[in-house]
């Protein structure tokens, strides 16, 4: 059931993650980048996990990454779509993020790679995954957000513009860093971290990241969406407008996909409270004798190529 509140539709997520599950691998290149670096993120932190949630799992590649941990001593893989989870590692479970199915204080750490950005109540959601955690439990997010497919997005509004009688949103909103923090602190996470990581991706056309974002099971999904599927003309049209705005000397174009970390505990007693805003006497940078410059967002060290 949706209600009038809700942006996405959840059902065509499910029934396009179903349909993708088996062939997922040739076009899980996103993920598998993801996953690694969510992995990376981990070795930072001394603390065991020996109970591992991974939430929106997909084909279950976060999950083979943190199994291979020596303090893992159960993983659950849950996925919205069911052919989805039944790949991955560890005890499979069909579940929804707006309904978690776990109990109270159940995961030592929680870890969700390009899943939330599908999520109607991203708020709830968050709430849901902190009762989930254990206290002091971890949880470690990444998805979709900010600029994600902006090229694209503009593309198709210049296609529909010169060929059809108005625009219709095509590519799904994301959420902005700005609001990730907030989230996370309106969720209840205590030490609520938000930053941000661009990966771009180069391609021949339009068309060949379009297949790719169907492989993914990452077309619109946006309930306002036109149901009729491209037409041709709009197709070609935006293909131009494409390389057009955006066209590389080598001919080819670029994707981006911005994407927002979010890191935060459950609440403990021995955890370190923050100060007040504004009461710090000295800044880091002094401290450190070192040059102070913006964490802002980090840009992948080079351009994925996809044929």
């Amino acid at each position: 059931m949706s209600s009038s509140a809700d942006i996405f539709d959840r059902r065509l997520i499910r029934e396009r993650r179903d349909r993708k599950a088996a062939g997922f691998g040739a076009y899980g290149f996103l993920k598998a980048e993801v996953a690694e670096r969510l992995a990376d993120r981990l070795l930072d932190i001394s603390r065991r996990f020996p109970s591992v949630l991974d939430l929106g799992c997909h084909d279950g590649g976060v999950g083979r990454l943190l199994a291979a941990r020596e303090d893992v001593e159960l993983l659950v893989s849950a996925d919205l779509s069911p052919r989805m989870a039944a790949q991955a590692p560890g005890c499979r479970v069909a579940a929804d993020e707006e309904f978690l199915p776990f109990a109270e204080a159940s995961f030592n750490l929680a870890v969700s790679a390009l899943s939330l950005h599908w999520v109607n109540d991203l708020p709830g959601a968050l709430i849901q995954i902190n009762r989930a955690l254990k206290p002091d439990g971890l949880f470690l997010g990444a998805m979709l957000g900010g600029d994600t497919l902006t090229e694209l997005r503009h593309a198709m509004m210049e296609a529909e513009l010169a060929v059809e009688p108005g625009v219709a949103p095509r590519v799904s909103p994301f959420a902005d860093i700005r609001d990730a923090g907030g989230l996370l602190q309106r969720a209840g996470f205590a030490l609520p971290v938000a930053d941000k990581e661009r990966i771009t991706v180069d391609y021949a056309d339009a068309f060949r990241l379009m297949r790719d974002l169907q492989g993914m099971a990452e077309s619109n999904a946006v309930l306002a969406r036109h149901k009729a599927p491209l037409k041709r003309r709009t197709l070609l049209a935006t293909i131009d407008a494409y390389h057009d705005l955006y066209g590389r000397p080598d001919g080819r174009i670029p994707a981006t996909f911005d994407i927002l970390f979010l890191t935060g505990w459950s609440p403990h007693e021995s955890q370190q409270k923050p100060l007040a805003p504004g009461s710090a006497t000295m800044r880091l940078a002094q401290v450190l004798g070192a040059e102070e410059k913006s964490a802002g967002e980090k840009t992948s060290p080079r351009p994925w190529k996809r044929p």
